[in-house]
């Protein structure tokens, strides 16, 4: 599978890489999104991704509060992946806590990951008690001690995201990336900036909910119904109610036009455009419950979709994304 850099580090990671928000077994209030996986699901389709040619996997400390990181390093070490074969990136989790928490609780990540290193260190979010040039000043701290290998941001505007970049300039340093919510559903990331600097400065942009949680996959325009299987939470956001589905059944049946042409299916065309519209500065990490999810999703770039099909598919979900 082709590989990509992150950022302007040395680190390569396949353009789909597997997000592991569904392993926090119900750990706590965030995990509780999902339905619980029991560790040999989740070592199952851990299996299945690495199988399929995926190289990276994306944790965080607020996901099941570290149980999410403990199941990952479980299953690898139970596949017999060595430490360094693989890219694992996870992320502090700032609400309520200052910089100095980001030293504080390194050793706590790095035990959950035991013997996994961490290569992706990331701000989950933009909400410390501390200025993001402290905060960056206690990353590069880590990185310089040889506790982390790259620094990454999650949810950061396009202003923040170039001021965690230039809190690093001094210490010799570059921001790897910046985690964002992107998919045919949400673009706003072409709008507000973030795309444009993340170009501008080299920053990588990891698409999360690339499948806008399942959306695109058509499951729910098939079959309406299933929507009551999901969790509260996630029904929650309103997307799964019949008159979101309705308005989005244009661009799902685009979508499945176009996957019938390649043999493939509506969320690896979905999955496919997001990853390769804007050239390579974003890569995307869809989550799994089950190990055909993590196989379809790397299949998503076994075909190459013509400009046109692009641009059409491009065309019609600006009429139902965000931007």
């Amino acid at each position: 599978m082709e590989r990509r850099r992150l950022g302007k580090t040395e680190i390569q990671v396949t353009p789909v890489g597997l997000g592991c928000w569904q392993f926090g077994q119900g750990g706590n209030f965030v995990a509780r999104f999902w339905s619980a996986l029991d560790q040999s699901a989740i070592t199952d389709t851990v299996a299945a991704a690495l199988r399929s040619g995926i190289n990276w996997f994306d944790t965080a400390e607020v996901y099941g509060a570290g149980k999410s990181e403990r199941a990952l390093s479980t299953a690898l070490s139970h596949l017999e992946v060595r430490p360094g074969e693989v890219v694992v990136a996870t992320k502090w989790f700032p609400f309520a806590r200052s910089a100095k928490s980001i030293r504080s609780t390194i050793q706590t990540r790095l035990e959950c990951l035991n013997p996994y290193p961490i290569d992706l260190h990331q701000i989950h979010q933009p909400w410390s008690y501390s200025s993001i040039s402290a905060q960056m000043t206690e990353m590069a701290g880590l990185l310089k001690a040889g506790l982390i290998k790259s620094i990454g941001v999650s949810n950061f505007s396009a202003r923040q995201m170039e001021e965690a970049h230039n809190a690093l300039a001094p210490h010799g340093l570059s921001l790897a990336s910046n985690q964002i919510r992107y998919n045919l559903l949400d673009r706003r990331i072409e709008t507000d900036g973030i795309l444009e600097t993340a170009r501008r400065l080299g920053i990588t942009l990891i698409a999360y909910s690339p499948l806008a949680q399942g959306i695109l996959t058509g499951r729910y325009h098939d079959d309406p119904q299933s929507a009551a299987t999901v969790t509260r939470l996630r029904r929650m956001s309103g997307a799964y109610a019949k008159k979101s589905i309705e308005r989005t059944r244009p661009l799902i049946e685009e979508l499945r036009l176009i996957a019938g042409a390649h043999g493939a299916t509506v969320s690896q065309v979905a999955l496919n455009w997001t990853v390769n519209f804007n050239d390579s500065v974003v890569v995307a990490i869809p989550g799994a419950s089950r190990p055909s999810q993590a196989e379809q999703s790397a299949a998503a770039l076994g075909f190459r979709l013509a400009p046109k099909e692009l641009s059409r598919i491009g065309e019609l979900s600006r009429a139902v994304a965000k931007r």
